[in-house]
């Protein structure tokens, strides 16, 4: 069954603060950053998870990268891995973890998404995570479970799961490719589609062009990612995510940049939990 994306089939189940509320209950995101020279994709990620309600939100970072990101984070924590053992380690607290923005397309990503799976983490998967196992897609799905979420544009999409755009069109190869990996998928777009390996999936229709800019599935990525550190059904979180996204970017409107998305959320969800 195919339906238009709207707050109306998710909005009961978003997340929402009791009065004895503390971070670590409120859920623990978080974010692998890639290497020195790429960082802002985490640093977007984390800021986004924070506003979307996430009551702690770490970056975990390459030793290069510790120093670059010290100064730019500051309600955000932050933490070095040298290995993927220690990676795994070090996120096993979390509720959440965002790999694959600007992570780099190397054996060591790879590691980094392995060691993540084996912690059972919801897991938000996205950008490099996802084209680095072009050819060899097995390799990612045997570790999904249906907590987990794949987020490609159409040529991410097409590198792990090559010919079904082709075959089906979007909504078909969406239900498809969530089926094949056993996790949610959203398939980025003027009209993203969102689809769980159960069947469902929602369209989602009030995209703004002007999203169409560097950084902006990075946000997307936080706010899923924020979302499922809260314990929303992976499915309702990244519809919430998608159509919360679209309508702080319809907000910004011309000139809109990356960083202006994450301010905007409080507003988007503040009219939400009315």
């Amino acid at each position: 069954m195919t339906q238009t994306n709207h707050p109306d089939l998710w909005r009961s189940t978003l997340p929402r603060p009791g009065a004895d509320s503390h971070k670590h209950s409120r859920g623990r995101l978080g974010v692998v950053s890639g290497p020195a020279l790429r960082t802002g994709a985490a640093r977007l990620a984390a800021r986004a998870g924070l506003r979307i309600g996430a009551g702690l939100v770490k970056v975990f970072c390459p030793p290069d990268a510790a120093m670059v990101l010290a100064p730019a984070l500051e309600a955000v924590m932050l933490d070095v891995f040298h290995d993927a053992d220690e990676l795994q380690r070090l996120a096993a607290p979390m509720d959440a973890m965002i790999i694959g923005p600007a992570a780099g397309l190397t054996d060591a990503t790879a590691a980094n998404i392995a060691a993540l799976q084996r912690n059972g983490a919801a897991l938000v998967i996205d950008a490099d995570g996802l084209s680095l196992f072009e050819g060899r897609a097995g390799d990612l799905f045997a570790g999904l479970d249906r907590d987990d979420v794949l987020t490609p544009h159409a040529g991410e999409f097409e590198r792990l799961f090559p010919g079904l755009l082709d075959q089906h069109g979007r909504e078909g190869a969406a239900r498809s490719a969530a089926a094949t990996a056993g996790a949610v998928v959203v398939l980025k777009g003027a009209d993203t589609v969102i689809a769980a390996p159960d069947g469902r999936l929602s369209v989602n229709r009030n995209g703004s062009p002007w999203l169409a800019t560097a950084g902006t599935g990075d946000v997307l990525a936080g706010m899923i990612g924020g979302l499922l550190a809260q314990k929303m059904d992976s499915f309702d979180a990244a519809c919430a995510a998608v159509w919360m996204h679209a309508e702080a970017g319809r907000a910004v409107g011309p000139g809109l940049i990356s960083e202006d998305l994450p301010d905007r959320i409080g507003p988007v969800l503040g009219a939400l939990l009315t």
